[in-house]
């Protein structure tokens, strides 16, 4: 059953870029980094997640990574509140006003069958007053759990099939059939990851920038999990517009890494060019480290779930077995290395994904 539509109104979002550098000096680019992230106002926005989100200080995961710990901060992602979190909320807000702009009466996009970014679409779609059509393929399996569970639960029309190769021609057939029956359906690819939803991750920069200028930090390196591209592009070229002090690291969630850099470099670059900003990017700007990924995409591996476990019983704090732990089993590696200054700041970027905890059981506790 179809709510009605309740008459919310795109916002706009407007920037607060700091003036002064993270040495508390002025800061002489600041007009030219407004300049360039001007456009990013002018974007509808329907407002779908709680923000700002915490940055907070992770002091029992640096106990337990001793000495060679450098100061760790988590970017929790997880918490932006649409339907169970995570980073798809960011990008929805401007797709979802885009398709409202457009006369859309449903979203259809596709994933895996515990896709994060399908859930997150369906919680949207509801808020929006629409209706959410999803196509899943069940290469992982197709257990009614985790996130499979909530997208009945959201009342999403889910459609399964057998193979990743399959949700593009799916998307085809179930768009032709909706338009039949009088719908106007608004299709969003993989994780939201066109330009339009990269936007969100230059606005999250801006909002990184603001709390760690209140905390006195300037951490070298920022790490997330990266997948469809679409929160690094965001990312990459927020860190360059607002001078941010740290250089964006992606850790894959599935092979074909440099398959991923030019899909990445891409849509960074069409970003750029929808807001404004006087940049371009290559394939030396995007750094992605494949060598977390394990088997497959969706298949846990013992580093990641080591790192499930440390940070549950450190901090309390739930990453996903398909992509934040991988990221973070990175973060630790390369702590344990003495890659990373211990006297420095490092941030990870918790992009979500705690529902697919459920559809992997026991495995996780192995």
């Amino acid at each position: 059953m179809r709510l009605p539509r309740i008459d919310q109104k795109a916002e706009t979002m407007t920037l607060t870029t700091p003036v002064t550098s993270f040495a508390g000096q002025p800061d002489p680019t600041a007009h030219k980094i407004r300049r360039n992230v001007l456009d990013l106002a002018a974007l509808p926005r329907f407002p779908l997640a709680t923000l700002p989100t915490p940055l907070q200080r992770a002091r029992r995961l640096e106990h337990a990574l001793g000495d060679r710990s450098p100061r760790i901060y988590l970017k929790r992602d997880d918490l932006t509140g649409l339907a169970f979190g995570g980073n798809k909320a960011r990008k929805l807000e401007y797709l979802v006003a885009d398709g409202l702009a457009n006369g859309a009466s449903c979203l259809v996009t596709e994933g895996a069958a515990q896709s994060n970014h399908a859930r997150t679409t369906a919680a949207a779609a509801n808020l929006a007053g629409l209706h959410a059509h999803l196509i899943l393929d069940a290469r992982n399996g197709a257990t009614i759990a985790g996130n499979l569970l909530l997208d009945h639960l959201l009342g999403a029309d889910v459609e399964i099939v057998e193979t990743a190769d399959e949700p593009a021609g799916a998307m085809a057939r179930a768009t032709d059939d909706l338009r039949a029956r009088g719908e106007s359906p608004y299709l969003i690819p993989t994780g939201g990851s066109v330009p339009l939803g990269a936007v969100g991750y230059v606005a999250a920069v801006a909002e990184i920038q603001s709390q760690l200028l209140s905390l006195e930090e300037a951490p070298q390196r920022l790490y997330h999990a990266t997948g469809s591209l679409g929160t690094q592009a965001g990312l990459v070229i927020g860190a360059r517009a607002l001078a941010a002090p740290f250089a964006i690291h992606g850790v894959a969630v599935s092979h074909g890494v440099e398959a991923m850099i030019a899909t990445g470099v891409a849509l960074a670059n069409a970003t750029a060019r929808l807001l404004g900003v006087a940049a371009t990017f290559v394939e030396d700007d995007l750094r992605i480290n494949g060598d977390f990924v394990g088997e497959r995409y969706g298949v846990p591996t013992p580093e990641g779930v080591a790192a499930i476990q440390l940070l549950a019983r450190t901090e309390s704090v739930f990453l996903d077995p398909v992509y934040s732990s991988k990221a973070m089993a990175a973060l630790i590696a390369d702590i344990r290395l003495g890659a990373i200054d211990p006297g420095t700041s490092v941030l990870f970027l918790h992009s979500g994904g705690g529902p697919s905890l459920f559809a992997h059981g026991d495995r996780l506790l192995r």
